[in-house]
């Protein structure tokens, strides 16, 4: 069972969001600005936070980007996971991942099935570990993200969570 140690003090990771979406703009990316609130309200910092098209080459530019930056230790991205139109975010960062997370696409879907049934299965959350910087890319529903955060990451980014997490590697 997965639970925190009282006596160890918690580690801000610096965190990276990034929207993908033809349309949204910073006034109108609720996503965006639920993992950002998430992401500060549980003590990390967000370093950095930027929109960008669902375009592979102008995804995989700021992805390689923030990869490069020793300041960031990881990168969540929010929109293009989707089976439609021009989603292209997992085409777009997969070739970047040196260590893919397969568990996390598979985690997301199944904590989603609780909250949207069957259309968990149009889900294509991936995440991995790529210079030593964990990436991890989710729909762009603010449901999604809200689930994405809360039943996921916010554990799995504090090195209090037991037996292990994500946040471990960046101990200080």
């Amino acid at each position: 069972m997965t639970g925190h140690f009282d006596d160890a003090g918690f580690v801000p990771l610096n965190i990276a969001i990034l929207t993908i979406s033809d349309t949204r703009t910073e006034e109108d990316d609720k996503s965006g600005r639920l993992l950002r609130e998430g992401a500060e309200s549980d003590g990390h910092n967000v370093v950095e936070k930027a929109i960008v098209k669902d375009d592979i080459y102008q995804m995989r530019a700021i992805f390689s980007q923030w990869i490069a930056d020793p300041n960031v230790h990881v990168i969540i991205s929010t929109g293009g996971t989707g089976i439609t139109g021009r989603d292209s975010t997992p085409e777009a960062v997969a070739p970047l991942l040196e260590k893919p997370i397969e568990g996390f696409g598979e985690l997301f879907r199944t904590v989603s099935l609780e909250d949207i049934g069957r259309s968990a299965i149009q889900s294509r959350a991936i995440a991995g570990l790529t210079n030593q910087t964990l990436v991890f890319c989710l729909p762009g529903s603010t449901g999604a993200c809200r689930t994405g955060w809360n039943e996921i990451l916010s554990s799995q980014l504090d090195h209090r969570t037991r037996p292990c997490n994500f946040a471990q590697m960046f101990r200080a």
